[in-house]
């Protein structure tokens, strides 16, 4: 499991013209990818790590301040482009795999008390942010 999580400002996710989840003061964007090989165990250790990570600032995580997340599904943190032009995505998990394991992870943060809004799988989503530093980092677990 692999997620891209920048420290932001505020961010949003639309579906069309509907806007499916909205943090509006600092928090993180986590771009959530699933691996084939990944399961539950590993989506509760990242939702711990998610809530815990010290990338907040002056050091702090959501689970110190309570700031929000926004989770969005993003596949294609499992595109492999070592060879040729075109990404190969056999090590992304299937649909059907990973939207149980991206829900698995929601709830986790949610269970932990973090204040979590997301995306919409499998949906063509626009993504908006205001990153905060820039402050990116790339957690797996």
């Amino acid at each position: 499991m692999r997620a891209v999580v920048a420290r932001v400002t505020e961010a949003s996710v639309t579906v069309g013209d509907e806007v499916t989840g909205a943090i509006a003061e600092p928090g993180l964007l986590v771009l959530l990818g699933i691996h084939v090989d990944d399961d539950v165990t590993k989506a509760v250790t990242m939702a711990r790590k998610l809530h815990e990570a010290r990338i907040l600032r002056d050091e702090e995580s959501c689970a110190t301040t309570g700031a929000p997340l926004l989770v969005v599904s993003q596949f294609t943190l499992y595109g492999d482009t070592r060879k040729g032009r075109r990404p190969s995505w056999t090590a992304a998990a299937r649909p059907e795999a990973a939207e149980p394991l991206v829900e698995a992870v929601v709830a986790a943060l949610r269970e932990r008390g973090a204040r979590v809004e997301t995306g919409r799988f499998g949906a063509m989503m626009a993504v908006r942010s205001v990153n905060d530093g820039p402050f990116t980092v790339l957690l797996e677990v």
